[in-house]
């Protein structure tokens, strides 16, 4: 039995950490940097793969980080930029020689240079736009020009296409011959004169093919065009939606501009759905491990300002019935269950709802059966609880009515929260906000209110 040497492959499971980089490295490499041996981090480096190394970077104090990339500096690839996250990418950047981080942007396809570019400022821009070729220069400067989160910004330049009326033996002689592909590609696209994409073929249809069987029988039935200013996000839904595996993407005029491939498109859904759930954590949309206290501060304390308003609103409610309160100091106790339980029941409702939202499965077209399910849900779960809970509270304080009370308010909050966590998406989404982004406080606003509402008001009525 051998021993697993290489650091970027599976952990055992006893700590479980699959993928993780072993410890032991992480310290051989600290303890290269410490002595300033650049032979023996280039050795300890060289196994890793680019997203290791871009973790490592990410884990480590800016101290330790500025001395490892100065000493591993000749030897940095331009990959490890594309894989780190914006604030470190940024602080790397600045840190590189500009020879060196010149040499590592070179050799990137043309979407992962404009990744790197429009996140910096213009005179990054201009130090690493004045280090490429013109030709390439013009492809990024291109780029640039489009909107901001555009089909234009997520796309390559670089793509094989081929005239309809070649054969297998044609393109995979053009292929060889040329030293302008890119690095990975998935398809063929076949243009007419004009270069308007018509179809695709398939790397796997090609190989599998002889030499003289002409491309235009070898055309997948799947074929989508990508227009150049269509919004990444509606990008990312066609490729998961209908499956594809790189699309071209076309002008005004319908001519070929360049062609999107799944690792990008997928890395755009993957951003969107971590922005929502930071947005309904109420953290901002682009939270870092890597944001300095002001920048974290920033981003939450307008949200917690917000639910400090709310939570005044409530207040507000529950001051209303001092007297009621004074009269009964077990409801006191016994307020915050109700109030937690909306809460907890309105965020169930409302993750699902956001989530659907965000994916497209929740329309106008089934908004309502949605609805229905969610009241019928909230209410099943009021009256599932209630009972025990009344039990519990009569048992605890000696007094049946108020068991009842408890489990009325109960069953009415859990059937509002429901209702909240649905409704409130769809409005916000409807009047075109993002339902992740304000959702969650109108929906503990409404179940903190009706819940304690719903309990105070029914201990008056019957109570007292």
């Amino acid at each position: 039995m051998t021993e697993n040497t290489n650091p970027a492959e599976p952990m055992a499971a006893e700590d479980d950490r699959a993928y993780a980089l072993d410890r032991r490295t992480i310290a051989a490499i600290l303890y290269a940097v410490d002595v300033g041996d650049a032979a023996r981090l280039t050795a300890l480096m060289e196994p890793l793969h680019q997203a290791d190394i871009a973790d490592l970077l990410e884990q480590m104090n800016a101290y330790d980080r500025r001395r490892l990339i100065l000493l591993y500096g000749p030897e940095f690839d331009g990959d490890i930029l594309t894989e780190l996250e914006e604030g470190i990418r940024e602080e790397v950047i600045q840190l590189l020689p500009r020879q060196i981080l010149a040499d590592a942007v070179r050799d990137l396809d043309s979407d992962d240079v404009v990744d790197l570019l429009e996140d910096l400022e213009a005179p990054e821009q201009e130090a690493i736009l004045g280090a490429l070729e013109e030709a390439d220069r013009a492809v990024i400067e291109q780029a640039l020009s489009y909107p901001e989160y555009s089909a234009g910004r997520l796309m390559q330049r670089e793509c094989v296409i081929a005239p309809e009326f070649w054969t297998v033996g044609h393109a995979i002689d053009h292929m060889r011959a040329s030293d302008g592909l890119p690095d990975s590609f998935y398809h063929v696209i076949l243009v007419d004169p004009r270069l308007h994409p018509i179809a695709q073929v398939s790397l796997g249809a090609i190989m599998r093919s002889p030499r003289d069987r002409a491309l235009r029988d070898l055309i997948e039935d799947q074929f989508r065009t990508i227009p150049v200013d269509q919004y990444d996000g509606d990008v990312a839904y066609a490729f998961n939606q209908y499956h594809l595996i790189s699309a071209p993407v076309v002008d005004a005029d319908g001519r070929l501009v360049g062609v999107i491939t799944i690792d990008d498109a997928m890395s755009v859904l993957d951003e969107e759905h971590a922005e929502n759930i930071l947005r309904l954590a109420g953290v901002g949309d682009d939270s870092r491990l890597s944001d300095t206290v002001l920048e974290t501060l920033r981003q939450r304390l307008p949200w917690l300002g917000v639910n400090l308003f709310t939570a005044a609103l409530a207040a507000t409610v529950i001051a209303q019935f001092e007297a009621t309160i004074s009269a009964l100091v077990a409801l006191a106790a016994l307020m915050p269950i109700v109030a937690s339980m909306g809460g907890n029941a309105g965020t169930q409702s409302l993750t699902v709802a956001v989530r659907a939202l965000a994916t497209r499965d929740l329309t106008a077209a089934n908004a309502w059966r949605v609805v229905r399910r969610e009241m019928a849900v909230g209410l099943l779960n009021g009256l599932s609880l209630a009972l025990p809970l009344g039990l519990v509270t009569w048992a605890l304080f000696g007094a049946p009515l108020l068991g009842a009370v408890i489990g009325a308010a109960l069953v009415i909050n859990l059937f509002v929260a429901a209702l909240a966590g649905v409704t409130v998406p769809l409005v916000m989404d409807r009047l075109g906000v993002d339902p992740a982004l304000a959702s969650g406080v109108f929906v503990t606003t409404v179940t903190d209110v009706i819940g304690f509402l719903a309990f105070l008001g029914l201990a008056t009525l019957v109570l007292l």
